[in-house]
């Protein structure tokens, strides 16, 4: 079992398995993209498959996969396939912007893969390419229908970007209100490869209550488990939920389970601290396992207590790219 320093059990790993994307969001990287690693420098497959059966060993429970976009790498079912045999891992999760997912929603739903977060920051064409720089959502949207109605767990991931998208934050909400799904709305972080700079937020958690509120007068708090990043709630007449997740206000750190590591090795114990270490020559070393174990004790030991820590020793963490650290 891992413990950090400040007696918190992590047992969930975000896993990333590429750092590539086809989009082009404009909160998480520049127009022109950023440096993409070389191929002999990223995980391959079996080496993904071999650090995740380590971590399950060592209690890992959860495992999401992220990217860039999960769906980019290629063979990515061949990993999924190894990973849906790993006893004691009960939750094989994936992030995904939804462009490339629909060949493969059948077999994950035989592989009993059912929980899909999907990325959408708009619900207008206008919007969503005005976000990604790429004229894709009409496959996003049939995709995430397509995943609602074959019965996943589908959550949407809705980063709320001041004086682009807030404009959409009710009609998702009318729009998935007849749908079982979760619509989580982040506030913005300051990972986008160094594209734009910003200490504060205009769109914190409490104000996208509030703009919410402005239109619904009914609204239920849901109970949601201890390490939830998420506050939950319930309008009304709809089947949906949302979600608001302070990702910027870090009001969460307290109870984090999560461990990031990324295709290139890297070892991120909180989004806003730099990597502790790196894994991949040790994945293609001797005693394999004894070393990884060995590192990954070193790095939860070293785990902050919370992201104003980690940010205080780490402020060039916001030089980064999302794609590059896993989302």
């Amino acid at each position: 079992m891992l413990i950090d320093s400040h007696n918190r059990v992590i047992d969930y790993l975000r896993l990333s398995v590429t750092d590539r994307c086809n989009l082009r969001c404009n909160y998480c990287m520049p127009s022109e993209g950023i440096n993409f690693v070389k191929k002999d420098k990223l995980f391959t497959l079996e080496e993904l498959f071999t650090l995740s059966k380590i971590m399950v060993g060592q209690g890992v429970n959860k495992i999401r996969i992220t990217g860039g976009e999960p769906f980019v790498r290629k063979n990515l079912m061949v990993l999924l396939r190894n990973l849906s045999t790993l006893e004691g891992l009960n939750d094989i999760s994936i992030t995904t912007n939804a462009t490339l997912i629909g060949p493969h929603i059948d077999e994950l739903k035989e592989l009993g893969i059912k929980n899909i977060n999907v990325s959408l920051d708009a619900v207008s064409k206008e919007s969503f390419e005005r976000i990604t720089r790429r004229n894709e959502f009409e496959i996003v949207y049939a995709n995430l229908l397509r995943l609602i109605k074959e019965g996943f767990n589908v959550r949407i991931n809705f980063i709320v970007l001041d004086g682009q998208n807030t404009e959409d934050i009710i009609p998702i909400l009318d729009l998935m209100q007849q749908y079982n799904v979760g619509v989580r709305f982040l506030e913005e972080m300051p990972f986008n490869g160094g594209s734009k700079k910003f200490n504060t937020i205009n769109w914190t958690y409490e104000n996208i209550l509030n703009h919410i509120k402005a239109t619904y007068s009914e609204i239920e708090l849901l109970p949601s488990p201890k390490t939830s990043t998420s506050v939950n709630y319930k309008i009304k007449g709809h089947k949906s939920t949302f979600g608001l997740i302070p990702s910027f206000s870090r009001t969460f750190c307290g109870t984090c389970n999560r461990l990031r590591i990324s295709a290139t090795g890297d070892v991120v114990t909180c989004l806003y601290a730099k990597p502790s270490m790196n894994l991949r020559d040790i994945l293609r070393g001797e005693n394999i396992e004894e070393n990884v174990i060995a590192h990954i004790l070193k790095a939860v030991g070293s785990k902050a207590k919370t992201g104003f820590e980690a940010q205080e020793l780490h402020s060039s963490v916001f030089d980064s790219s999302m794609t590059s650290i896993g989302g």
